[in-house]
């Protein structure tokens, strides 16, 4: 390793041009000065043509994935279990000189390397683009001027501005300005954010908890520290709670065919069969019976899932959310810019003493930025009367608001030279600064009271004269509408059986204004009485959490442990969140929401990033996801009927009747069609529950079971006609049954697909020419008679006419196994499903689960059936029992109880 000082003379060799494969520890570790000069830096960042060509040198600031040879990636589909068993039938064939069967088990072969190459080729597709749009952006300085391009077009020599939230883009040196706190867990596993200064590096992929401060690119993409571990958008390769249950339906096929095969296999030797000729076909059923198309369909199902949502301005990060997302029960939900439009105006400010209102606006603009294009601070510079004002006010020195000091600072130059700070932030952090907050606190108070009874936040000022003390101001209050969509939106949630629950940072009295306009429900509590919650994990507690209609003065550890309680409780939650401190808890959720103008940080942690604001599009999301839902369930179910039907008609026609219904070419064509036409699915029309999705086994396998096996009946009732009635030769039955069971099977999907009449959701076009043309094609080659013995016009009429008949006879039979197997989602039970726990007019909360430890806590909060009075002398006195006795919980409740009495409730 070189030392710094030989560093330092390999790069003062070439003046103004970077060399970024230096070794690493050169950069970090050399003065800034000396990195400065070496990389052409300047106070005004470098110049556009300057970054072109340095771009075109170094490549793009992005870790790009090994790229496969498309060729290499197509042979690829040829190794594996499932191909292994069709090369193996294909060489067989040869072997037995079944010229016919070789050719179309080679064709079979190809086909599906084919569909699955080109399929996943288009989901790979889609989710690049959809990756593509959830770029990060960089403010970078070029010409003097800040601009803000995408991440992937930082350059060495750079200067960036990276503040609280952002997501380092590059590896660099902070330049002039106050510590930051840099969170660098993703990437060293460190626990707790570490301070960096001026001249400290920072790497790519670490996340900014607090300060604001200008850097120096020095290592982009492939060169920076940590290389391809620092990716900004993470794949998903865990699986779903709903793949996995497919995938344990797949092996279950698979063992079944193997089993059935099995006996095949030993009951043919036991007769003296062909050995090649009973191994070909053991093979080839083997592979028509395993659901091949399985991985495929799925992906092309979250795939076209995903480009629907984008175009409703929802980006799904990883697939797998979609399936999680239809599951969603509760959804934990943001009010600022997700219930509210987060655009605040001010109201008439509150002021001590003798200062003036518009003196108190003036001082909080000084104490705001533009840069950052915060909503309090535009609604400030929006009410100051006079836009030229702060002309002459030089800002020395700017402290950024964070969540732990919740307050910005900042130090004013005046016209005059006299140096001056002022700040502005959360009614009790200012409080406690001012000097003069004694003579002031009572009427503090009950503006702030007053303020929030009205739903308006506060927000508090103060100023001090060079190093003297600080002086309370006044506070501005700020009302943040609620959205005009919201209301009506939360309506349609909960009559999709989805609660929702506002969690806020605001003041109780807020939290229950806005969720009053919103009729959300009153049950609305203060998040600080769950800060031991962890160490005092009571079910008491968690039955309050659980029958809340939300919360109020939260903080990001109470966000996680809500989601955590929630969850343990059994639902399925979804969470929303904007800020650098929602990650833990959008990771935490099962489906995590990163909304409209979310910091990266928030973006990198959610499965599910919208690019509009409000809540109405998390609701299309869930409405989407449910259809997707409903189209793997209808796959499922036709998925296990047919393989049952197949199975179990060859295994007991070869069994008793010492005949194989099919020969080996015709499983091939008729596994070959079915999968071609089953993509097509992921296009179709479904009609979503009123209610979240769950996966049934239970019912799948019985409806899947019934129709498979009245398959099994009507297969064999046609082998019967053409052998008994219609005296045919095997040649022409095995025909007949050939285009018996592919009609008939492709028809399984128009029932699978809906619970009622078949007729009762109208399939997509791409369903309907998918399956006719499939099955214009096998009624073609049954008639003239390819790789077969022709059928005729005439036979296939009747054909399709006895699989139409028994289309019908299953209808009915699968609405009637719907009935037996599933009864309480009959009309009546969805819509009593469908109905979500909430609560009621006057007050009281609706139990959603019972306690069931017959504790005395667990007996007070099953009495919250009873009246609302009783309801909240109930509650207060849990709250007593749990050790919440703090003065100001104890006035909320007792204010409450007065209330409701007034209006007479």
């Amino acid at each position: 390793m070189k030392s710094n000082a030989g560093q330092s003379k390999t790069l003062a060799s070439r003046p103004g041009q970077p060399s970024p494969l230096s070794p690493q520890d050169a950069w970090e570790t050399l003065p800034l000065a000396e990195v400065e000069q070496a990389l052409g830096s300047s106070a005004d960042g470098l110049s556009q043509a300057e970054a072109q060509k340095r771009l075109a040198q170094y490549g793009p600031n992005e870790i790009r994935e090994k790229q496969v040879n498309p060729f290499l990636k197509f042979l690829s589909y040829f190794w594996g279990p499932i191909p292994w068993m069709i090369e193996a039938a294909v060489i067989l064939s040869a072997l037995a000189r079944h010229w016919p069967d070789f050719g179309i088990i080679l064709a079979l072969l190809l086909a599906n390397a084919a569909i699955g190459f080109w399929e996943e080729r288009e989901a790979g597709n889609a989710i690049a683009a959809l990756k593509a749009k959830l770029a990060i952006k960089a403010r970078v300085k070029r010409e003097g001027k800040w601009i803000t391009p995408a991440a992937r077009e930082l350059v060495p020599g750079d200067i960036i501005r990276l503040h609280l939230g952002d997501i380092v883009p590059a590896d660099a040196r902070l330049l002039a300005g106050d510590p930051v706190e840099v969170d660098q867990s993703a990437l060293t596993g460190e626990s707790l954010p570490a301070a960096r200064k001026s001249g400290d590096a920072v790497f790519s992929g670490s996340i900014i908890r607090q300060g604001e401060i200008n850097a120096l690119v020095y290592a982009t993409g492939v060169h920076t520290y940590f290389g391809k571990t620092a990716q900004l958008v993470q794949e998903a390769h865990t699986v779903s709670h709903f793949q996995r249950a497919v995938l344990k339906i797949g092996n279950y096929l698979i063992m079944l065919a193997v089993l059935l095969v099995t006996v095949i296999i030993g009951v043919a030797i036991y007769r003296g069969d062909a050995v090649l000729t009973t191994l070909q076909f053991a093979l080839v059923l083997t592979v028509a019976a395993i659901p091949v198309a399985m991985p495929t369909v799925l992906s092309v199902t979250m795939a076209v899932g995903a480009r629907l949502l984008a175009k409703k301005q929802v980006i799904v990060s990883r697939l797998v959310a979609i399936e999680e997302l239809a599951g969603v029960d509760v959804l934990c939900a943001d009010k600022t810019g997700t219930l509210t439009q987060n655009k605040l105006t001010l109201g008439e400010p509150f002021v001590v003493g003798k200062i003036s209102a518009e003196q108190v606006i003036f001082n909080a603009a000084l104490a705001s930025s533009l840069e950052n294009n915060d909503a309090i601070d535009l609604a400030i510079f929006g009410a100051l009367k006079d836009n030229q004002a702060l002309n002459g006010y030089q800002l020395t020195h700017f402290q950024p608001f964070d969540p732990v000091h919740k307050r910005t600072e900042a130090t004013v130059q005046g016209p005059d030279g006299k140096i001056f700070k002022v700040t502005k932030g959360a009614p009790q952090v200012i409080a406690a600064l001012s000097a003069n907050i004694r003579r002031t606190q009572a009427a503090l108070d009950k503006a702030v009271n007053e303020f929030a009874a009205r739903g308006f936040r506060s927000l508090a000022v103060a100023r001090a004269e060079g190093d003297g003390p600080w002086k309370l101001l006044g506070v501005l209050p700020m009302f943040d509408p609620p959205r005009e969509d919201a209301k009506a939106t939360i309506a349609s949630a909960r009559a999709m059986g989805v609660k929702i629950e506002m969690l806020t940072g605001d003041a109780l009295a807020i939290a229950k204004e806005t969720a009053k306009k919103l009729d959300m429900g009153v049950a609305i509590l203060d998040a600080g009485n769950l800060d031991d919650a962890k160490r005092r994990e009571t079910a008491a507690i968690s039955d309050l959490i659980e029958q809340a209609d939300g919360f109020a003065q939260v903080f990001p550890e109470h966000k996680f442990h809500i989601i955590d309680v929630l969850q343990k409780r059994g639902h399925i939650v979804g969470m929303t969140g904007d800020g650098v401190n929602d990650a833990p808890a959008l990771k935490q959720a099962d489906c995590g929401i990163a909304v409209a103008g979310a910091t990266d940080a928030a973006r990198a942690a959610a499965a599910i990033v919208l690019l509009a604001p409000g809540l109405s599009v998390i609701i299309d999301a869930i409405k989407e996801s449910r259809k997707i839902f409903q189209r793997m369930n209808s796959y499922a179910i036709y998925r296990i009927a047919e393989t049952l039907r197949v199975l179990f008609f060859m295994t007991l026609s070869i069994l008793i009747f010492n005949f194989y219904p099919l020969t080996a070419v015709m499983i091939v064509m008729l596994a070959l069609l079915n999968d071609g036409a089953i993509l097509s699915i992921a296009y179709d029309n479904v009609r979503y529950k009123n209610q979240p999705e769950a996966w049934n086994m239970r019912m799948v396998l019985g409806i899947a079971t019934v129709l498979g096996l009245i398959g099994v009946v009507s297969a064999f009732g046609l082998f019967y006609l053409g052998e008994r009635v219609f005296h045919l030769d095997r040649a022409h039955i095995q025909t007949l049954m050939y285009l018996k069971l592919s009609v008939a099977g492709h028809l399984t999907i128009f029932l699978t697909r809906a619970r009622g009449p078949f007729w009762s959701i109208r399939p997509a076009a791409a369903l309907w020419a998918a399956v006719l043309g499939t099955q214009a094609i096998a009624t073609l080659i049954a008639v003239y008679g390819l790789f077969m013995t022709p059928l005729g016009w005439a036979w296939a009429g009747f054909v399709w006419a006895y699989a139409l008949a028994w289309f019908l006879v299953n209808d009915l039979v699968k609405r009637l196994a719907y009935r037996i197997l599933d009864p309480v989602k009959t009309a009546a039970g969805m819509a009593s499903a469908a109905k979500p726990p909430e609560a009621k007019p006057d007050g009281e909360i609706k139990p959603i689960l019972g306690a069931g430890n017959g504790s005395q806590a667990d007996a007070e909060l099953k009495a919250v059936a009873e009246p609302a009075p009783q309801t909240i002398e109930r509650v207060h006195r849990l709250y007593e029992e749990l050790g919440r006795e703090d003065v100001r919980a104890v006035q909320e409740w007792e204010q409450s109880k007065r209330n409701r009495s007034r209006d007479g409730r």
